[in-house]
Formats: structure tokens, sequence, C-alpha cells
């Protein structure tokens, strides 16, 4: 099956699932207009409406559930064992990456290709990666890991949920750093505008 094929079944399957294009559209890492486009192109192409739209809720028709039970399974096994490491071996040290497919980052303030940040043991290492693709944001790596184009380099939580649920393969894990988190550092004086309190207030709460 042609890997855009996948992609629009991908689309569908989430969709379904969700019962929601803003929840398939958070999940895949795309705009809402492009999924209902794509899925509106995937339904012209079969010929057969798989989705039912009203302003509260989305549901498979007939078609759509039986294409769900059907072409469902399958999708899941393959996502079960990504694409991208049939034919390849995982990388053990962050020096290995150069010999993978890497989905790079650029940064307008950064000067460049994003250096792939590793450290162990109290060792700190910069890998400069190589690779065809290279975006300026995390969901469109994201999206490109999940269709096998590659490794990429992306914050824990934006991909553990598609680690747990095995469409993303988690490599170097002993050698990614924890982020502690931002700090906030003020004068100790006790006179604080209201502004500076609703300010220190808010980042407790949310924190």
């Amino acid at each position: 099956m042609p890997r855009e094929e996948l992609k629009h079944l991908v689309a569908f399957l989430t969709v379904a699932r969700e019962r929601s294009f803003t929840r398939a559209a958070a999940q895949l890492g795309v705009s809402q207009s492009a999924l209902s486009h794509t899925v509106r192109g995937l339904e012209a192409r079969l010929g057969v409406r798989l989705l039912t739209r009203t302003t509260r809720s989305i549901a498979p028709t007939e078609a759509g559930k039986r294409l769900l039970l059907t072409v469902g399974p399958h999708l899941d096994q393959i996502n079960a064992a990504p694409s991208y490491f049939a034919a390849r071996r995982r990388a053990k040290t962050p020096q290995e990456l150069t010999a993978h497919d890497c989905i790079n980052l650029r940064l307008p303030t950064y000067g460049g290709l994003f250096a792939w940040e590793f450290e162990k043991n109290g060792h700190e290492l910069k890998v400069r990666v190589e690779g065809q693709l290279v975006f300026n944001n995390i969901a469109l790596r994201l999206n490109a890991a999940l269709a096998g184009f590659g490794l990429t380099y992306l914050p824990e939580d934006m991909a553990k949920t598609h680690i747990a649920k095995r469409q993303l393969v988690r490599v170097l894990a002993d050698w990614c750093p924890t982020f502690s988190g931002y700090h906030l550092y003020y004068p100790s004086r006790r006179q604080h505008t209201p502004a500076f309190s609703l300010l220190v207030d808010t980042l407790r709460y949310r924190g």
C-alpha cells in the first residue's frame, strides 16, 4: 500500500475512533481543516461516505464501521512495530545516529540546524544528524516520525502517548537529559507590585 494511502486510512481511523475531528487532529498533530480534507478525499476515492457529520457529533457510517473493523486491526499491527526499524538496527549510542535518517529541526534564532543534545553520567554530547526532512515545529516532526520517515528529537510529553500505544519507539533513553523546568528569580523585597504577585500566584497554581 502506498504510504500516502496509509496516512489517509490512519486519519480516518483516528477520527472514527475519537468521534471528533478536534481530538483526532490533536493526536495526529495536524489542523482540523487538513484532517477534514484528507477524510473527504478518501471518501471521494472510495466512492462512499465513511463518516456522518453533525454540529454535535461524528460517527462512522455502516461503510465506515466495516472499514474500521476490517482495516483497523491491520494498521494497529503496523503501528505496533514501527516501520522505520523493520530493516534497521536501533542506535545504541548517540554517535550511531549518523548512520540513520533523522528528521531535523531548524530554529530561526539558533543559526542553523539544531544539534541533538545528550547527557549520560555527567558527560554531555551534541550530535549533528543528517536526513532528508527539516522542519521548524514539533507537530511536523512528530507526524514525520509517526509516518516512519526517520528518527526525531522530541520532548517526552509530546511522544509518550504514542510510545504507550506502540506507535513510536524510544531510542537512547539512557542518554536523554531531564529538563528540570523553568525557575523564577526575583528580589527578596517584601513589597511586590499587584501584577507581579498575580503572576507568581498564577504560575504556582498552574504548576
